[in-house]
Formats: C-alpha cells, structure tokens, sequence
C-alpha cells in the first residue's frame, strides 16, 4: 500500500540502500511468548473481526446510493465529505474484499456489495475510448485526474480475476485479460525489465516523469511491482495462460534480483528506469507483505526450485521485521532508515500485513516464535487498531497509542483491503494442519 500522507517523510535520495536500522525489539528469540499459541483461538477472533466488523462498517456506510459508487471519503467522526473525489483504486479494492468474502462465506449481501463496485467500475472508471481505468474522477463522476497508473490497473486486474473466482462471470475475466494485455503492450519496459508508473489517458509517456503525486518522481517503484506481481497471480489462477505463468515467473526473479535489497531482508522502494535505486527508506509494513506474497506467487507458478528460494527469502525478511520493526508493545512502526526509525507511527495496514506475514514464515519454518509474533501484533490490534466506537480500523497511532487525528476511516487510500484481506488469511492459515503434521 503506498501511504499518501506520512510514507514520504524519511525519504532520502541515495543511491543504494546503505545499512540496516537499529532493532526497537528483542530479537527474535526473546520475542516469543511464554505460553502456546492457540490457533483455532486466533483464527476465531480473526474471522469475528472481519465478519463482525469491517464488512458490516463497509455496508452500512460506504455506498453513495443516490449518485451510485461509493463515498470519496468518511471521516473519523463518520461524517461524510460528499464531495471528495473518487478513486478507482478504492472500487476496485472493494471489488476484491467483498468477492472473497463472497466465495467464503456465500453471503447475499457480499455479492450485492461485490456487483456494486463491479458496477461502478465499469461505468464510471473505465476508459472507452484508450482502455484501461482513470485514476480519480470527481464526486459527480466527471474525470479528475484521467491518467493511467499500472498501480491501479493492477488492482483492476486483480480485484476482476477474484470477481471471476466468486461469480464465474466471463465478463469480468475478459476484461481482467484485457487489461493485463494492456498493461503488457503500455506498461512493460522492454529495455530494462519491470514495468513503468504512469501513463497519460491515451498510454503516452513523457520521459522520465510519474504524473500522479502518490510518491517522488521516480519511474520505477516497488510498491507497484509488488502489487502487479500479486494481480498477475490471482488472475493464472483462473486464467492458466502459458504467457502469463512465464511473465509471473520472471517477475518473481525481478522482484527478487532488483528490488529485494542486498541484504536480502528489506525491500528498496524507488528506482530510476535503469533500476539504480533511489531510496534508503525501509518500510516495514512492505517488506513483511512482500515477503508472503512473493510465496503465494511462487506456489502458484508452481516452479520448486523458485518456491525453495522464495521461501527462504520470505524467512529473511520476516526475521528482519521482527528484530528490527516490531515494537514492545507488538505493534509495527511504519518506517526506518540508515541511522534509525524515521516514522514511529503504526499505520493499519502494516499491522495487517505483519499479522499474516508472521504466520506465513511460520508455515514456511515451523517455528513458534512466529506464531507468537503474529498473536502479538493481532493484539496490539484488538487494543489499538479497531475504532470500537465507529467500526473499522483507526488510520493509525502513534508509539504512544494515541489515535492519529483528522484522518478517514475510508477514502481514496483507506479501504477494506488491507484489514479483510489480513482476517481471511489468518483465519484459513491457522486452521491448517500444523508444519510437519501428517
């Protein structure tokens, strides 16, 4: 997730990732509680969360019914900027959330959700005229910011493949093959591998230049490639082209050879085209996400020499967060750099995807002390992260515990992707056999 507001203030343009933060946690040996980890416990409260929580917070009061789509953005007190321009990235995120929770739990009211935001993306987001999904349109509808981000197609891609997953309607796949053949001709760079930012409505390039303010003015980033990486593999799982299985193949090794840093246990997050990296920002939250999906990417590609050396990279990594991004109280701070953390606060999102990253290195090691790191970081959750009063997660805390005000429960940024995602995925891995069960 690219963090709009806070993610850019430790930036520092260096040539290269230059050293490892300092832990803010003990190390991953005394990090392990004292008693066991009660899985079907934790999947329980994990599932109760999403189901009892941030489904229903979605529900009520994310949907514009009188213009259609969804409100651009709700504020903390729950009152609506009606007003707010709309993104496709926050459609397109629903789309995805709530066609999971469809195939999961076969809800009526998810699927109206999920055809809602089907709805308006097609209506209202899509181009016509060049293809592809404008990035952000005004309340009304009218295009706003009509350009062509492969971030957001990435999410259109991915949220259209699990639509088809949930529903089996061939309209959505078609139009998730047809953006990624877009992305493909528009997106790829054919000199130095990995794909480009943005694009102009027509899928034109000036050089050297993003065209939207979602992070410096770099070509290349990682946030996209890893995004572009996960859509690609949502949609072989339902579409098993031998094109598309080679691409993801190769973008796993890319992501692996270009963005994982040479640590080998923090990601680099910007890079000029020819990938000479230009960043020394470490953000936890990515570099915990990045390392399961990168698993499920390999488990899908279906290649064991790959998965082998994925899964030892996503061990890599999830020990790198856990000594040095997870705080006492379980929580993980947003962002580090050569000299120390940068950003102390503790954002949604990397709180999510710490939870699950954990138990996936877990799977992966069998080793508890994982185990006991994500039931960690889902407690600090419970405490801090859950607005008790409203629904949904606050936006984030500081290291204090205090509530960071005036920021959205949703909006262009802030959506049910993160937080579902995190409960979904707990709640089918900790109900799996143990590592090393029969």
């Amino acid at each position: 997730m690219m963090r709009a507001q806070g993610c850019l203030a430790g930036l520092l343009l260096l040539p290269a990732l230059v050293a490892v933060a300092a832990p803010v946690a003990p190390a991953p040996e005394a990090a392990a509680a004292a008693a066991p980890v009660d899985r079907a416990a934790f999947a329980d409260r994990a599932e109760a969360e999403v189901r009892g929580d941030i489904l229903p917070f979605w529900l009520r009061h994310a949907r514009d019914e009188a213009r259609g789509g969804f409100y651009g953005e709700i504020g903390p007190d729950l009152v609506v900027h009606r007003n707010a321009p709309r993104g496709a990235l926050l459609s397109a995120r629903i789309l995805w959330t709530f066609s999971t929770a469809y195939r999961r739990y076969r809800d009526p009211a998810y699927l109206a959700m999920a055809r809602w935001a089907y709805q308006d993306l097609e209506t209202r987001f899509w181009d016509s005229e060049y293809g592809g999904y404008l990035w952000r349109i005004s309340a009304a509808g009218q295009p706003k910011d009509p350009t062509k981000q492969i971030y957001g197609q990435a999410f259109g891609i991915y949220a259209l493949a699990e639509f088809y997953r949930a529903t089996g309607e061939q309209a959505a796949l078609d139009r998730a093959v047809a953006l990624y053949r877009l992305v493909e001709e528009h997106g790829h760079d054919r000199r130095f591998g990995g794909y480009l930012e943005a694009f102009t409505r027509d899928w034109q390039r000036p050089p050297g230049r993003r065209l939207s303010a979602i992070g410096p003015d770099f070509p290349k980033s990682q946030n996209t490639h890893l995004h572009l990486m996960e859509a690609y593999t949502n949609l072989l799982r339902v579409w098993p082209d031998p094109e598309l299985r080679r691409n993801l193949h190769a973008f796993i090794e890319l992501m692996l050879d270009r963005v994982l840093g040479p640590d080998h246990r923090h990601l680099r997050l910007y890079f000029d085209a020819d990938w000479t990296p230009r960043s020394d920002v470490i953000s936890f939250g990515h570099d915990i996400e990045a390392s399961w999906l990168l698993t499920e990417s390999a488990e899908v590609v279906g290649d064991p020499a790959l998965l082998t050396r994925v899964r030892e990279t996503a061990l890599l990594i999830a020990r790198g967060t856990l000594a040095q991004g997870v705080d006492a109280d379980g929580g993980i701070c947003n962002e580090a750099g050569p000299r120390g953390l940068t950003d102390t606060g503790k954002d949604w999102w990397p709180q999510a995807e710490a939870a699950v990253g954990f138990v996936n290195a877990y799977q992966i090691s069998g080793d508890e002390r994982f185990l006991a790191a994500a039931r960690r970081t889902w407690d600090f959750i419970e405490m801090r992260m859950v607005d008790r009063q409203h629904g949904e997660w606050h936006w984030g805390v500081t290291r204090a515990g205090a509530v960071r005000p005036r920021l959205p429960l949703a909006g262009f940024w802030k959506c049910p992707y993160h937080n579902s995602r995190a409960c979904l995925e707990l709640a089918e891995r900790l109900r799996a056999p143990a590592p090393g069960a029969p």
